[in-house]
């Protein structure tokens, strides 16, 4: 228990764990935050996927995502640096730390978990990126436009490739370019480069 214990504290670095998304209010987001509605969206998609799937993995794979965070930092997508460059190896040694520290079948199957999100070859794993993807832009949806970044506004029309392979995701997804679309035009940001990529 004393484990689980540290592990637990460990974890409530996320709370404090700032990315670069904004709220509503103008409030930066926590990583906490945002895996907290990962699992909130999964919940909500599961009747419609086009297949089952073992919600409980995915959810397990949704919580602990980026739990590596903790010791590697938030980047965004859109980065460019050593840092970027270094993420995955970065991202390696923390799950490796993680799994130690947690300890016995939980912290294996931690990193298992953490291994199989990142391969994104299984369904769950395709999902849980495709989530992980629609909710970063759904947020962005939800923050005041000047807290975007000009390529955040290409990003938009960028998804796709990651939901295309589930009618579900894919009908989410079109929802939230509409939204997008609809916020960059309001805007007077020219998105007719991007659009016919849509």
């Amino acid at each position: 228990m004393q484990h689980v214990l540290q592990f637990i504290h460990v974890a409530e670095q996320l709370k404090k764990e700032m990315r670069h998304s904004w709220l509503s209010n103008g409030r930066q987001e926590s990583v906490a935050e945002h895996t907290w509605r990962l699992t909130v969206i999964a919940m909500a998609l599961e009747p419609y996927l086009k297949q089952p799937l073992r919600m409980e993995k995915l959810l397990k794979m949704l919580i602990i995502h980026d739990l590596v965070e903790v010791y590697a930092g938030d980047i965004p997508a859109f980065e460019k640096s050593n840092r970027k460059e270094q993420k995955h190896a970065n991202e390696q040694r923390a799950i490796e730390r993680l799994q130690q520290l947690l300890g016995g079948v939980a912290g294996q199957e931690l990193y298992d978990l953490w291994q199989e999100f990142e391969s994104r070859e299984t369904y769950e794993a395709k999902v849980a990126n495709a989530i992980d993807k629609l909710e970063v832009q759904i947020q962005h949806n939800e923050a005041s436009l000047d807290t975007w970044l000009p390529i955040e506004h290409e990003m938009t029309f960028q998804i796709a490739k990651h939901t295309e392979f589930d009618d579900a995701l894919e009908q989410l997804r079109l929802l939230v370019v509409d939204e997008a679309a609809a916020k960059l035009e309001a805007g007077n940001i020219d998105i007719s480069n991007w659009i016919k990529k849509v």
